[in-house]
């Protein structure tokens, strides 16, 4: 057998562990093969521009513990749907072709993507189009059904519930009511945890619409037990009772161009004229997903590399890395996605929280209310 060439990229919003993952997978790659990597630099943007960079144990040292991504990230260069400018005029074309002979003439042999369902829709319909697609999963929401638990996770748990602890000292100090607004678009995972973790008094996550008076009768509950400051975790996409997720904005030019945004000034603003406490909105936003990466996701992402790095040796292609039973496995791209046409969404949708599951029945136990009642 020759040598190997693997090409690597890092697709979607950034998550912390992907630098872990480029690092296992360079390091282990070289441990059972003769090969050769490079990284394409901002996701499939480099495939169509050619732009990438030589992976080695040099370039990749030191990269473990942080976040972010050493190839970028970028959320919006669907290939089989890119914006390129013909006559003066941005026009949708399907430019994956233009990415492909790229590889051809650098000699690729294998490409490995890590992302999410969107990312990887993309990996699925290139492997359709003949190119030997690995996919490792990634998002810090924890929402993907087809793995148990993604990389990036742990961190923004480990984050949420410190900044928690943090806004627990001042709102005691001054007697407030703080709206902490969490990430995880339509899915709670990350606000349940590290709302339990974090000591909130109440989490709102988009699987249990949430009503202001069950928000305003918690207050007034700690505050008539001695304990006049309350603590709110809300994800980004909860839901009002008889409502809608609250839109931030727009943008036109990404594959998902809605963006949660705002939830925490509006429930602020509804809940303060109905409590005698002063209520502030604190959006956490980014700071969730950036900084080092937690060990348990250095190590959850080694793993994850690793497993990758096997499927190129045994030529396992057209299928994800997937942690199932606690062991790694592997599932074809096809039953992660479905078999419909290109740029369909993830079959089966976002992995949420159970309304009546174990977690929520837990934090109920503590005290901790949902404001569904």
């Amino acid at each position: 057998m020759g040598k190997k060439k693997i090409a690597i990229l890092t697709g979607g919003g950034d998550a912390p562990g992907l630098n872990a993952v480029i690092y296992t997978v360079v390091r282990a790659c070289k441990s059972m093969m003769d090969c050769e990597l490079i990284g394409y630099k901002f996701g499939y943007r480099g495939m169509y521009t050619n732009d990438f960079m030589k992976l080695d144990l040099d370039a990749t040292t030191g990269i473990l513990h942080k976040g972010g991504s050493m190839l970028y990230n970028s959320n919006k260069d669907n290939l089989f749907n890119y914006t390129v400018e013909e006559n003066g005029k941005k026009v949708k074309k399907d430019v994956s072709d233009v990415a492909i002979e790229n590889m051809k003439k650098e000699g690729v042999d294998v490409l490995i993507v890590l992302g999410g369902d969107g990312t990887l829709t993309s990996a699925r319909d290139f492997a359709r189009k003949g190119v030997n697609v690995i996919g490792v999963p990634k998002t810090i929401d924890n929402d993907l059904p087809a793995t148990e638990t993604t990389f990036g996770f742990d961190t923004a748990v480990n984050i949420v519930s410190d900044n928690l602890g943090r806004l627990h000292t001042t709102a005691e100090s001054h007697h407030r009511v703080i709206v902490v607004e969490v990430m995880g678009r339509s899915a709670g995972w990350i606000c349940l945890h590290a709302g339990i973790a974090g000591s909130a008094d109440v989490i709102l996550i988009p699987e249990i619409p949430y009503s202001i008076q069950g928000i305003v009768n918690k207050i007034k509950e700690r505050d008539a037990a001695g304990r006049p400051f309350t603590i709110v975790a809300v994800t980004e996409g909860a839901i009002e009772k008889d409502g809608s997720a609250v839109i931030g904005k727009i943008v036109e030019d990404s594959p998902d161009s809605e963006r949660f945004g705002g939830v925490a000034e509006q429930i602020a603003s509804k809940i303060e004229p109905h409590v005698r406490n002063e209520v502030r909105a604190c959006v956490l936003g980014h700071i969730q997903r950036g900084g080092d990466t937690s060990p348990a996701d250095r190590i959850l992402s080694a793993r994850y590399g690793y497993k990758a790095a096997e499927m190129v040796r045994d030529g396992i292609f057209g299928s994800m890395v997937c942690l199932r039973d606690g062991k790694m496995d592997s599932i074809t791209l096809e039953d992660v996605l479905g078999r419909g046409e290109m740029g369909e969404t993830a079959k089966g949708g976002a992995k949420t929280v159970d309304p009546n599951g174990e977690l929520v029945r837990v934090a109920r136990s503590l005290g901790i209310t949902f404001a569904d009642e």
